[in-house]
């Protein structure tokens, strides 16, 4: 089996790590002081499991890596349209892409029976850009339940779960998808193959929708969001809306708001991907998590009135952020 990680970054070189320590041919596509190092010393895994190193090979030239079995595509949702010519030279007509986003996928309605199947989600997949550059018949979903984050360049620090769920969009079983799941089991990862993974998405999606939002505009850690009184309260209410939007879709998921709580709180101090990329100045990835929720309960008619005001304040904030992003880029 070939994988190539595309966007090595925190989730990315901890997958492609633990593959390579498998034995699976794996490849990183990174870039700048991250894969200056990860060339130099490998990847350095720090983890309350074990620390340990991987060295596969590590490149910014996809066309140096050729076609793969399997794509794991480590890249915010927000990057996925503009991939193309990254995933170019990696995939064939029968190159998997595991797409290990956060949020409503573009595929989330194909093969999705029911009175929105073939649906395409404006705010996720805008003019159909993200499948035309990843089809979804293409696409295996994967819902991430690890933490990690890169605390130093080529160094990846491994906080919490080790879960990639994964999934056909049509529910099946699939050959390449239990493939894939056989080596990140070696690797040590778990990664349960779900026939309903839209399962999963929403169970993630109750907690991201809530806390990723909030912790950039407070710059607050998950435990400080938890045990702020009227924090709190916001975040079980979004979590509410969040509920009847999937009820509405026919999806319910099996985990009380009380438990996605106490889960969210273990993690302590921990800094949201959305918050840790304001502080970076990066665009936020808000569309997939939050405004696509609010497109999907206008197309159902759920009422969402704090989901809505949260996404508006958020949304304004993130239009600064990439002005500012865009002014700073040299002509």
């Amino acid at each position: 089996m070939r994988v190539a990680v595309v966007g090595a970054g925190a989730i990315g070189a901890y997958v492609g790590a633990a593959l390579h320590r498998a034995g699976v041919e794996v490849h990183l596509v990174a870039r700048g002081p991250h894969l200056e190092a990860i060339r130099r010393d490998g990847v350095r895994v720090l983890s309350p499991r074990g620390d340990f190193t991987a060295r596969p090979p590590a490149t910014n030239d996809p066309r140096e890596i050729g076609p793969v079995d399997h794509v794991f595509l480590g890249l915010k949702a927000n990057a996925y349209a503009g991939s193309g010519p990254i995933l170019a030279p990696l995939t064939t007509e029968r190159t998997a892409v595991i797409a290990a986003q956060n949020g409503i996928p573009w595929w989330y309605f194909h093969e999705h029976p029911g009175p929105y199947e073939g649906y395409r989600i404006e705010t996720v997949d805008p003019g159909g850009a993200v499948t035309a550059t990843i089809p979804p018949e293409r696409a295996i979903g994967c819902v991430v339940y690890a933490a990690t984050e890169i605390a130093s360049p080529g160094v990846i620090r491994h906080l919490e779960g080790t879960r990639f769920s994964i999934g056909e969009p049509d529910g099946t079983v699939s050959d390449r998808c239990r493939a894939f799941s056989e080596a990140m089991v070696a690797g040590g990862l778990k990664c349960p193959v779900e026939p309903d993974l839209r399962k999963d998405i929403w169970i993630k999606l109750m907690g991201n929708i809530a806390f990723n939002p909030i912790s950039a505009l407070s710059r607050a850690t998950m435990i400080e969001i938890c045990r702020h009184r009227d924090t709190r309260e916001l975040v079980i209410t979004m979590m509410r809306e969040t509920l009847d939007v999937a009820e509405r879709l026919g999806c319910r998921p099996e985990i009380s708001i009380g438990r996605r709580l106490a889960g969210a709180e273990r993690t302590g101090h921990h800094k949201t991907s959305t918050l840790q990329d304001l502080e970076k100045g990066k665009p936020l990835e808000l569309d997939v998590i939050l405004a696509a929720v609010v497109e999907l309960a206008d197309l159902t008619g759920t009422r969402v009135p704090t989901l809505r005001a949260i996404n508006a304040v958020a949304g304004l904030a993130n239009e600064k952020i990439t002005a500012a992003a865009r002014s700073t880029v040299p002509a």
